[in-house]
């Protein structure tokens, strides 16, 4: 099935100032930087904890570890997945316990993955603290999950689709709304 797109909400200017603001949050609400960790959920939530990571070492000279989280095996919906549904590896080279984990991903709506990756840390340890980031918050919450940064918030309605690329697998950052259409026969 094609996809239309209906509105480019995004380019990549928007994208790197909001990520700057998010990190600046970040370090507005965590006094120690020794006790914190990033760790982004595959794939593009990586991506956005390497660019939050990056940022904070600019602006406060701390190196952020930066870990990656593979969430397929914590899905609810893992026996509806496709049979080729890739396993990739969750790679968190650094301990979470008692640390301030900042959860990265690049889109929120049911809540589902996020609760997913928090089963995934919680197997690794426990986390002194859990603060979810999103670059987009479209809604329609089946968990109760919020974000506690958010990039940019837009309503959608379940038909439509969010796509976000970025430059580093889509050699371009931006945001999209598209929505499927039905081919003429």
């Amino acid at each position: 099935m094609e996809e239309k797109i209906k509105a480019s909400v995004m380019d990549a200017t928007k994208i790197k100032r909001v990520i700057y603001r998010m990190a600046t949050e970040i370090l507005e609400r965590n006094r120690n930087l020794r006790n914190l960790v990033i760790v982004g959920i595959r794939t593009r939530g990586i991506y956005i904890s390497k660019r939050i990571a990056k940022i904070v070492k600019e602006l406060e000279n701390v190196d952020v570890p930066v870990g990656v989280l593979d969430i397929t095996l914590y899905r609810d919906d893992f026996s509806e997945l496709e049979t080729q549904h890739m396993i990739q590896k969750t790679e968190i080279p650094f301990a979470i316990s008692k640390k301030d984990v900042i959860l990265v991903d690049d889109v929120l709506m049911t809540g589902r993955t996020i609760r997913a990756a928090m089963d995934s840390l919680f197997d690794m340890g426990r986390p002194k603290s859990i603060q979810l980031l999103v670059l987009i918050d479209r809604g329609h919450r089946e968990l109760p999950i919020r974000a506690d940064y958010i990039g940019k918030q837009l309503p959608t309605s379940r038909r439509e689709i969010v796509q976000v690329r970025l430059k580093e697998i889509d050699n371009r950052d931006e945001v999209q709304i598209t929505e499927p259409v039905k081919l003429k026969k």
